[in-house]
């Protein structure tokens, strides 16, 4: 990708496209430069990295996508969630002009005499399954359309849109012809569309579409799932040459992953390369640090109870866990739990000194306040958007999860395959015993209720708790939700956090210096330094804290009110495209 490769990107806009354009009926201009662009393979090349910008941006990037989900607290309330915020008229997210763009260069690459065009065709169909797929999620049914529309062609302009499952159909042919045509198979930097990167978004983009017909069982689509499913297995079985990053320690290597300025290529599948010398930043730091700038996003101590001990056993199957104070829960766990929120030992630093860094309450509002994806120092990333550690978007543990997921749904899993993926990834992050390689047998009560009583396989429901802690804060679990038919988790999922016995003062990562004072009323003196204060007088007001059971309980965060309603699975058609096509129609409940 060479940093997005902007330069590049630019240029290849400036050579190709005569028009910036919003509307299916404005299209790219040929120009004089076409032979220079089509005759040529360093022409194709510089086309194709136009297409580049499809895929997840930096500044936000997929590290904010699970912000909505059940498994966040946030500050405030997304307007998909919010009442009578998302409308036909509010909506977004219709438009076409990437898709003018892939099909302008697949129509002229064709006629090409570049001998290995193909390659360059298959970069160019990746990307079109790619823009595809997303306006699926979004919309459901879309118009297809696989050339250039001519101006004067009014029956495509205004024709009615295709029904979602031919679309996904020809996504899939478009990912088959990719993973046939690219030619690189691997790339040093992690960064290019290689057959890999193909395979892998198959898995995805395959795993997604038969959960969607199993579970949205309106559709009477059911019986086509396991083609889907099957589809999942077979791609994530040609992929080659990854393993699951370990490191010299299994205590930092998961963490490591998310903020290493060069991504290990042991791992990851695909990523943005950021740059400070060439200004390409995130704003990983601030996003989840900074009180005013991002959404202060705070695990759930729902979510967190799904971590497992170190010895393979659940959390929830010990007396007690519903009144474990933090110090206490967060030991003897899952070593990702240390590396993607602030536990025990955990230190930032100030000005290049280490400095002890418990949950702090004025950044988080459960106490499980994360770490993964940010830098350690508070200097300048904090306050700016600076960061430029790797922006990883397909890793080979999300194929591991791909791959479970759908034998476990096809009811294929053996003790090999479990041991190669759920096994692999739990003996990364430091579990034992014979959950490693043994397949789970009695379905966790716990997991049961956690996924809404939707599953019961015990299989099934230890390959969920896995991705959602494998893959927390890499943009996945709110297309999750909707592919399982849970979009009630949106609104039903409690925001809480950490168990507090009294009112009073508490030290939250063992130290011996007390770190937050719950009170009610007036706000209390206290000699320590630092010591974050947090009211938890009862309100129903939003943007309030308050204990579960009064002055002892679980911390509660009322972001404000969230709604769910079924239709929202589909994205209303934005109302001025409407006027501008009637037959586009609206979707179910809009």
């Amino acid at each position: 990708m060479k940093t997005k490769n902007i330069y590049n990107y630019t240029l290849a806009l400036l050579l190709v496209c005569g028009v910036s354009s919003c509307d299916l009926n404005e299209v790219p201009v040929d120009t004089a430069t076409n032979e220079a662009v089509f005759g040529s393979e360093s022409g194709l090349d510089l086309y194709v990295n136009s297409f580049y910008d499809l895929l997840p941006g930096t500044d936000v990037g997929v590290f904010q996508d699970d912000d909505i989900s059940d498994l966040v607290a946030r500050n405030g309330v997304d307007n998909y969630l919010a009442p009578n915020a998302l409308s036909p008229v509010t909506s977004s997210g219709w438009s076409w002009a990437d898709l003018r763009n892939i099909n302008y260069f697949i129509e002229n690459a064709e006629k090409s005499q570049v001998i290995t065009k193909t390659h360059y065709l298959g970069v160019a169909r990746f990307f079109r399954a790619l823009f595809y797929f997303d306006k699926v999620k979004r919309f459901g049914d879309v118009p297809w359309i696989d050339k250039t529309i001519d101006v004067n062609d009014q029956t495509t302009l205004y024709g009615p849109r295709t029904n979602r499952f031919e679309v996904m159909e020809n996504v899939l042919a478009d990912l088959n012809y990719a993973i046939a045509n690219i030619t690189l198979t691997s790339d040093p930097s992690v960064t290019r569309i290689t057959k890999n990167v193909a395979r892998a978004y198959k898995t995805r983009i395959c795993l997604f579409e038969a959960s969607f017909r199993k579970y949205h069982t309106q559709y009477n689509k059911q019986s086509t799932a396991n083609t889907w499913y099957e589809e999942v297995v077979k791609e994530a079985n040609s992929i080659t040459g990854f393993t699951l990053h370990e490191g010299p320690s299994l205590e930092r290597a998961y963490r490591d992953m998310f903020i290493a300025k060069t991504a290990f290529t042991d791992e990851t599948i695909l990523s943005v390369a950021l740059s400070a010398s060439l200004q390409v930043f995130s704003s990983a730091n601030r996003r989840f640090i900074s009180p005013t700038y991002g959404n202060r996003p705070s695990l759930t101590r729902r979510f967190i109870n799904t971590y497992l001990n170190l010895d393979g056993t659940p959390f929830t199957s010990k007396a007690g866990y519903q009144t474990t104070p933090f110090v206490e829960e967060v030991k003897n766990r899952d070593l990702r739990l240390k590396q993607t929120i602030r536990v025990g030992d955990y230190k930032r630093t100030e000005n290049g000194i280490p400095v002890a860094s418990p949950p702090n309450f004025t950044q988080t509002y459960t106490g499980y306040q994360p770490i993964k994806w940010s830098y350690d120092e508070r200097f300048p990333y904090d306050d700016e958007s600076r960061n430029d550690n790797a922006h990883i978007i397909m890793r080979w543990a999300e194929v591991l999860l791909n791959k479970a997921e759908a034998l476990a749904e096809l009811g294929k899993m053996t003790t090999t395959d479990w041991a190669s993926t759920i096994g692999a990834l739990r003996k990364r992050a430091g579990i034992t015993g014979a959950t490693l390689t043994t397949l789970p047998t009695v379905a966790d009560p716990y997991m049961i209720s956690f996924l809404g009583g939707k599953f019961s396989n015990p299989i099934l429901l230890e390959v969920l708790r896995e991705r959602g802690i494998e893959m927390i804060f890499e943009g996945l679990r709110t297309d999750d939700l909707k592919r399982w038919k849970l979009g009630e988790l949106f609104q039903t999922a409690p925001m809480n956090g950490m168990y507090v016995p009294a009112l009073g003062e508490y030290d939250l990562n063992g130290d011996g210096t007390k770190d937050v004072y719950f009170y009610q009323g007036t706000k209390p003196a206290s000699t320590t330094p630092g010591i974050a204060f947090v009211d938890v007088t009862p309100s129903t007001a939003v943007g309030r804290l308050q204990l579960s059971n009064g002055t002892s309980g679980e911390v509660v965060w009322n972001p404000g009110q969230r709604e769910w309603a079924d239709k929202k699975y589909l994205y209303p058609i934005p109302e001025t495209d409407r006027t501008r096509n009637p037959q586009l129609g609206q979707n179910p409940g809009w």
